[in-house]
């Protein structure tokens, strides 16, 4: 039998007047947390369920098994750990509030932009530029589409749509990350300007991946998707999806730890829409805020993704706006620290918004009188 404990923020507030001071800035974010479930699963099934705030965590965590009591111990340590940038060259990203990370997709054949980018150069670079304009803290290049289906890409193709896209960015300044699972094709983005590598495979693709990344020592997204082979969304089977990922990040965190890769430079995405059920996709969100208890940034990209259609009558990936700002919204309530988006000014401005609103709720508050 395999214990395991899971410390989920469940009571969030956007200021700690709310609750008397009673609560902790979550991930050193715009974002506090005054009530928490610590859940006590066994082989991967909640055995045990307590119900504690600030003042009564340590009472709770005394009653967690010998084995999983470091471990609960740990959880409730991240939950408070306020994280340092993200340096990038000459550029750094602040991760005490939300920043926006754009799209700029160079394949034949993606969900949403279907090879504009790729056919015509300069309508990548107008776009890259357009996304810096408004307001996108980096730029993510990606050359191997991996919708559901999508056939895999031979990495010389997927390095002669990336290179230059890399070259034209970098070239306006702009921080970079590059979407791929291959290690030539990381290899050759980082000489040609890139900062950061996102591996929708959480280096496991490719055996070389990992170490290049610890030897280059850039920052590297690790995003959850259930297939090791080609289809990153093969073999999606959960017993408790929340459960599930979080264990399978934890895992990756480590070993990619473990190969010398700095912890300032991990970044954790729970892959929505990687071999996922509309209902995974939505306890994935809606669990959101337990992912800090791992101690790393957290990246959301749900942009125009298939669940806002099926919850939308169907609708196409260009009319699904509306549904991209309402999941976006719901990453910066739960703590979440990059936003990776197509629509970028319109996300931007509905995080200024958001920002807003939290920046108020610090100091704006009608409380009883003395």
């Amino acid at each position: 039998m395999t214990d395991r404990v899971y410390i989920q923020p469940i009571g969030l507030t956007p200021s700690p007047q709310s609750e008397e001071g009673e609560c902790i800035r979550l991930a050193g974010g715009m974002v506090y947390a005054h009530r928490f479930a610590v859940m006590l699963a066994r082989d991967g099934e909640a055995i045990e369920r307590w119900r504690a705030t600030p003042d009564t965590i340590a009472e709770v965590l005394a009653q967690l098994p010998d084995e999983v009591a470091a471990e609960g111990e740990a959880e409730w340590s991240n939950l408070t750990l306020a994280h340092p940038p993200l340096e990038m060259g000459s550029r750094t990203i602040r991760l005490d509030q939300p920043q926006v990370m754009g799209i700029l997709n160079v394949t034949p054949d993606s969900f949403s932009d279907g090879g504009q980018f790729l056919d015509d150069p300069e309508a990548g670079r107008a776009h890259a530029a357009a996304m810096l304009e408004a307001g996108a803290a980096l730029v993510d290049i990606g050359g191997e589409s991996t919708r559901p289906g999508a056939p895999a890409t031979w990495e010389g193709d997927e390095i002669e749509r990336v290179k230059p896209a890399v070259e034209y960015c970098a070239g306006m300044g702009a921080a970079i990350s590059v979407d791929t699972r291959r290690a030539a094709v990381m290899e050759a983005a980082l000489d040609a300007g890139a900062h950061v590598v996102n591996d929708v495979s959480g280096l496991q693709f490719d055996p070389r991946s990992i170490e290049l990344v610890a030897a280059r020592g850039c920052p590297v997204i690790l995003m959850h998707a259930p297939g090791k082979d080609d289809d990153p969304h093969a073999d999606g089977n959960y017993g408790n999806v929340v459960f599930d990922v979080f264990d399978w990040l934890r895992e990756r965190r480590d070993a990619t730890l473990k190969a010398g890769v700095a912890r300032e430079h991990i970044v954790l995405d729970p892959g929505i829409g990687f071999g996922k059920s509309l209902a995974d996709n939505l306890a994935l969100i809606n669990a959101l805020p337990l992912f800090h208890a791992l101690g790393q940034p957290l990246l959301l990209g749900a942009s125009r993704k298939r669940m806002i259609g099926a919850l939308s009558n169907e609708a196409p990936v260009e009319e699904r706006l509306g549904g991209s700002i309402a999941l976006a919204v719901a990453g910066m309530n739960a703590g979440v620290q990059l936003l990776r988006v197509h629509d970028v000014a319109e996300t931007v401005q509905a995080r200024n918004v958001w920002r807003g609103l939290r920046d108020a709720a610090l100091t704006d508050f009608a409380g009883l009188p003395d």
